[in-house]
Formats: structure tokens, C-alpha cells, sequence
């Protein structure tokens, strides 16, 4: 089957604002030194209004990783809602210029724009003060044959959960994917997430679920297992397949009886974690959707968290995998 892009995702759309700030502006807005807290309307506001400079660009979990496909070479596609105000626009953007097909037209009336202010003090940590506004309201009705599509495989956002709407529209994209021959990849997202959604999730992963992308304490809320063996040994019992990311030990893919444990590439810094797993994924996916072996879906996989890490910021640079060998 001849697929209209490589890669189409659904999530929470969310512009990071990347500001460098002393500890002064955290005491100022009430923001504890490394928290990422949520905030409404107003807080936004406020605290954009006092930032300085900033840099401006489409986030988000599945976000980050579609952009970071679509550099990587891969063709791509984007569900989420924003609206047509300076933030949508900015995110929509960013993410057309990486050559992202956005299937959405901004709301025109609604929530803001939903955006993280992600504020850098001079040791380098992150606090993040995040407005979900926009995000939140996508909706059964954004989830159609036309935006879909058929696409080689979609990503959902285990976040989409949160949203009114998100498990029903969840499980739409899926019937869609399926009348398609498109696979269907969920990324956990967080294990807090996984915790609130346990049953919904197992539910998605048993029955409309392909590829699941996941971390260690991820994987183990969802099979509340303790340790990483009895959370390989409960797999068994699975026909998906797992792509497991465990920090500073590597990545295990799993698949039926198969089974791929691939380590971890050591770097002498690291300066900013944020966004490993999302590029972690984006090279997985890119590999996966051009017939790779699993085990170079790993490599790459391992390839560009490990380049992320050791940047600020969790784009992937276009070309990444050019170089790699």
C-alpha cells in the first residue's frame, strides 16, 4: 500500500518559550527552582509579559518527535489544536517549515495557545511554568478519514488521555489506522500519566496498539511491576512491540520471543536531558518506518538521544543521522 506520509502525529500542541532568567525572576513569580508546574491563563500572561528574550518553537512530547523525524528526512503529518493567535501561529510555523503537514486549521475561538515557559537559570536548570489552554480542546471531531489519512504509522501522546475527549478520539484514530494498514505507535509519556490512565492504556495497548514507547518507570506502572526483569518477563505475554528506553543503561526492544538489548553510548557531559525519549523515538520510528532491522532502530534511536543530550534543547538538527555510521 502506496502511504500519504511516513509519520502522522496526535497530541498536545505546545510552543516551548525558552528564556534565560536569574533566580531573582524564579522568587518573583513563585516558581521553585527545577518544578514544572501548571499555571491558567492569567499566570501566563503575567509571566510573559516579564520575560526577556526568548526563544520561541513548536513542543511537546509527540511534537518533538514529529519535528525531529521530519529532520531526520522522514515525511510527516501533525494533529493538534492551537489558535490563531501569535503562539498558534508560531507553532504552525515551525512546524510547516520542517516540512510537517499540519492537518488542523488554528481554532478561531477557544483557549490561547497553549505554551511552556521554560525558564534557563545560569547552572542551567530548567523550571517550567506550563499553560495547557488551546491543547486541551482537541477534539472526537478534529479525528477524521481526511485528517488522518493513511499514513505508514501514527504516534499518540499518552497526555491526549488528559484531554475530554482523548480516549474516545484515541481509539477513532486507531479504527481509522487499522482500516488503512496503518500501524499505531503510543508513547506512555510520563508514569504519573500511565498511573491516572493504567486501565484505559493496557486496554489501548492490548487492543489497537502496534508499538509502544515507553521508559523504564513507564513500563513498569503499566505492568505494575517492580523491577525491569519482571516487566521483561510480563511482556512475553504480549504480541506488540516494545521499544523500552532506561537512561544510562541503554534501550531494550521487545517483540514476542525476541529480544534486543542495546547500550547506552557514553558522553562526557550532559547537558540537558530534557527531550532524550522524544528523540529516542524519532530515530526508532524513522528506522522502523524504512525496513530497518530492529537493532538499527535502536541504533538510531540511541544515536539521536545521545546528540540531544549533549545540547540545549530537544530538536534534532536536520541531517542528524547523515553522519552516523
Amino acid at each position: 500500500m502506496t502511504h500519504s506520509v511516513q509519520l502522522l502525529g496526535i497530541s498536545n500542541a505546545i510552543v516551548d518559550v525558552l528564556a534565560h532568567v536569574d533566580t531573582a525572576f524564579l522568587d518573583r513569580i513563585g516558581a521553585p527552582p527545577g518544578s514544572m508546574t501548571l499555571i491558567d491563563e492569567e499566570q501566563a500572561r503575567s509571566i510573559y509579559s516579564q520575560m526577556g528574550p526568548a526563544t520561541e518553537m513548536s513542543g511537546g512530547s509527540v511534537a518533538n518527535t514529529v519535528a525531529g523525524f521530519a529532520n531526520l528526512g522522514g515525511s510527516a503529518a501533525y494533529i493538534g489544536k492551537v489558535r490563531n493567535d501569535q503562539l498558534g501561529d508560531i507553532f504552525n510555523h515551525d512546524m510547516q517549515s520542517l516540512g510537517v503537514d499540519i492537518r488542523l486549521p488554528p481554532a478561531t475561538d477557544g483557549a490561547p495557545t497553549a505554551r511552556s515557559h521554560i525558564l534557563i537559570t545560569p547552572d542551567g536548570q530548567r523550571t517550567m511554568q506550563t499553560y495547557l489552554g488551546a491543547c486541551t480542546e482537541l477534539a472526537l471531531a478534529d479525528i477524521t478519514d481526511s485528517t488522518v489519512g493513511n499514513p505508514k504509522a501514527i504516534l499518540l501522546e499518552g497526555y491526549v488521555w488528559d484531554i475530554a475527549d482523548g480516549p474516545a478520539l484515541a481509539k477513532k484514530a486507531a479504527g481509522i489506522a487499522r482500516s488503512n494498514g496503518t500501524a499505531v505507535a503510543l508513547s506512555l509519556s510520563d508514569s504519573f500519566c500511565v498511573e491516572r490512565h493504567r486501565d484505559a492504556f493496557n486496554d489501548f495497548v492490548s487492543n489497537d496498539a502496534d508499538i509502544i514507547l515507553a521508559d523504564e518507570d513507564e513500563i513498569n506502572a503499566l505492568l505494575r511491576t517492580s523491577d525491569f526483569d519482571a516487566a521483561l518477563d510480563a511482556l512475553d505475554n504480549y504480541d506488540q512491540l516494545f521499544a523500552i528506553t532506561r537512561s544510562e543503561k541503554g534501550s531494550a526492544i521487545v517483540h514476542g520471543g525476541e529480544r534486543i538489548m542495546h547500550a547506552a553510548t557514553p558522553v562526557e557531559k550532559i547537558l540537558d536531558s530534557t527531550g532524550a525519549g522524544d528523540a529516542y523515538a524519532a530515530g526508532f520510528l524513522y528506522g522502523w518506518v524504512n525496513d530497518r532491522s530492529l537493532s538499527a532502530c535502536a541504533q538510531y534511536g540511541t544515536y539521536c538521544a545521545t546528540m540531544v543530550i549533549q545540547q540545549l534543547g530537544a530538536r534534532i538538527e536536520k541531517g542528524l543521522l547523515d553522519s552516523f555510521a
